[in-house]
């Protein structure tokens, strides 16, 4: 690291603790402010308010419509041999219900314990409220950025991204940057910071049989008429077997093995297996048995029946045959799968074992994946520690899923996920919360980021590839 291009870590480090309160009251501001994707509440209004507060920082900032929900976007232009970050995250939340469930509401913000309680905040505007932050204490110390930076909030991130490979397929040119961030989702479990390289991808479906036109006495036509939900069942039991085996045809055959420096990152991710199950109350995992735990999550796909429905499902007994069946599903992807591959993998399944049930895709996202010797893992590793003081574990790709295909595979850029929040941070549930120890450490994390990654060798590699791909 070049210390001359980062000077005054330290100074800006307690530039921040000393505006530390007014910070946490700016959080708590926005967050009183519901932007709920799933039915439109306040999204228009908390996308010019983040704006503002954008502009206020010093930087350009348009809010971008969609089809959908706005985007908001804002870059800040350092020198032209810097390299350029792109930081990502969504200004949307999820429904605050049940609200029964919450100590205290969910758009007022409360301390408790040494944590904010509110919706939204670990996912995602204390996270990326932080890394904005990050920007205003490095303008404040220094007057500039050490590297360029453009940032990307969405507002749909909680139904799925629907609007984000097309704005960002159309938006190409001036979202180009060298590398992404994405303050996202919770820290290891033991507290640990982490740098997850990529997600797995997601493809939701629903299976949905028919028999008669009607519900039926059993007695009067069972044995007559076909039952859909014995038409679920066995269409299900062809497409997993009992050895956790997905049996549709093709379906494996574009997973990319682990690489030997992900398996060796893998192995060094501490977990009590023991102790997951027992805090779950399972005697043991899913199949296969001798699948790695932390494989499992990063290096292959799944098939999840997320719910069956049909018939009667009251008090007693109800002696119905039913008319309809319908099953949910969801089908978790790993590198080099792609969501458009399998849903076609999986209606030409149905047709042969099934042609009567209807498969229903409700969209997905593809995976994403990173290289871990990427030129860039070495400065966030080192920044991080610098901010906290702890080494990070490199994570090859988490369970979950995020639109970070659209960087990696549409722009072209690595991916790098640092999340902030607590393990426990409780997203998508009540009483959501992020320790504000952990918001501040994110403040500093973010400037320490953004100062090692400035203080790299000008590479040019995000001029280098525009100039690739613009043929010139």
């Amino acid at each position: 690291m070049n210390s001359q291009l980062t000077p005054g870590l330290n100074d800006i480090f307690a530039y921040i603790d000393e505006h530390a309160e007014m910070f946490l009251q700016r959080l708590i501001e926005y967050l009183r402010r519901p932007s709920i994707s799933a039915y439109g509440e306040g999204i228009g209004e908390v996308a010019d308010y983040i704006a503002g507060v954008m502009r206020q920082m010093g930087l350009a900032v348009r809010v971008v419509p969609t089809d959908g929900w706005p985007m908001v976007f804002g870059e800040y232009h350092a020198r032209p041999a810097a390299p350029t970050v792109l930081l990502y995250g969504h200004y949307d939340v999820q429904p605050p219900d049940p609200l029964e469930e919450w100590v205290s509401p969910p758009f007022e913000p409360a301390i408790r314990d040494g944590r904010l309680y509110a919706r939204g905040v670990g996912d995602n505007k204390g996270q990326h409220f932080a890394q904005l932050l990050a920007l205003e204490s490095l303008l404040a110390c220094g007057g500039t950025l050490p590297c360029n930076v453009k940032v990307l909030l969405e507002g749909e991130e909680e139904v799925g991204s629907p609007h984000m490979p097309a704005f960002i397929g159309a938006h190409r040119d001036e979202l180009q940057s060298d590398l992404v961030i994405v303050s996202d989702g919770p820290v290891h479990e033991n507290g640990q910071s982490t740098i997850s390289f990529g997600v797995r991808g997601v493809l939701n479906i629903e299976l949905r049989a028919w028999g008669a036109n009607r519900d039926l006495h059993s007695g009067h036509w069972g044995g007559i008429v076909p039952d859909p939900l014995w038409t679920l069942v066995h269409l299900l039991a062809t497409m997993k077997n009992e050895r956790g085996e997905i049996t549709i045809d093709g379906f494996y055959e574009n997973v990319e093995p682990l690489s030997e420096l992900e398996r060796q990152a893998l192995a060094r991710l501490p977990i009590d297996v023991d102790e997951v199950k027992r805090s779950l109350g399972l005697r043991r995992l899913d199949e296969p048995k001798e699948r790695g735990y932390f494989e499992r999550l990063a290096a292959w796909p799944t098939l999840t029946i997320n719910g069956i429905h049909g018939g009667y499902g009251g008090p007693g007994s109800k002696t119905v045959l039913p008319h309809e069946a319908v099953a949910k599903c969801d089908i978790r992807l790993v590198e080099a799968q792609t969501a458009e591959e399998i849903l076609a993998k999986v209606i030409a399944h149905v047709q042969r074992h099934a042609p009567e049930v209807s498969v229903i895709s409700y969209g997905g996202m593809d995976p994403s994946k990173t290289p871990l010797d990427s030129p860039f893992t070495e400065p966030l590793r080192q920044a991080i520690i610098a901010a906290q003081g702890a080494e990070p574990l490199l994570v090859p790709a988490k369970g979950a899923s995020l639109p970070n295909y659209v960087f990696t595979k549409t722009l072209g850029i690595p991916a790098f996920g640092v999340p902030y929040a607590n393990a426990d941070e409780s997203n998508h549930a009540p009483n959501e919360n992020m320790e504000v120890a952990r918001f501040f450490m994110g403040i500093k994390t973010g400037v320490a980021m953004l100062s090692y990654l400035g203080a790299l060798p000008n590479t040019g590699m995000g001029e280098e590839q525009k100039v690739s791909e613009d043929g010139k």
